[in-house]
């Protein structure tokens, strides 16, 4: 893990809002983990592809969850993937 997050900086998903406001965060290497706390069942949108919503939290503050869309080949790869997971 030490040699993966070499130079890259931890974001809390609780803090991301935050960070996004006060930092230019497109200019930093950074890194944020979230554990699937609540899952949406796949849903079609208009133009008829299906899609995933996941709800990402990174158990520090439950009420701060970041909601993740999955479209296309992620959808297709990742929607099984169990609510709970990291």
């Amino acid at each position: 893990m030490d040699r993966k997050m070499a130079n890259r900086k931890l974001i809390r998903l609780s803090q991301l809002k935050s960070k996004l406001a006060t930092e230019n965060l497109e200019e930093m290497d950074w890194v944020t983990f979230g554990v699937i706390v609540k899952k949406v069942t796949p849903q079609s949108a208009s133009n008829g592809r299906t899609f995933s919503i996941w709800r990402l939290n990174d158990l520090r503050d439950l009420n701060q969850c970041v909601s993740l869309f999955l479209f296309g080949d992620v959808h297709k790869e990742h929607w099984k993937t169990d609510q709970g997971t990291v």
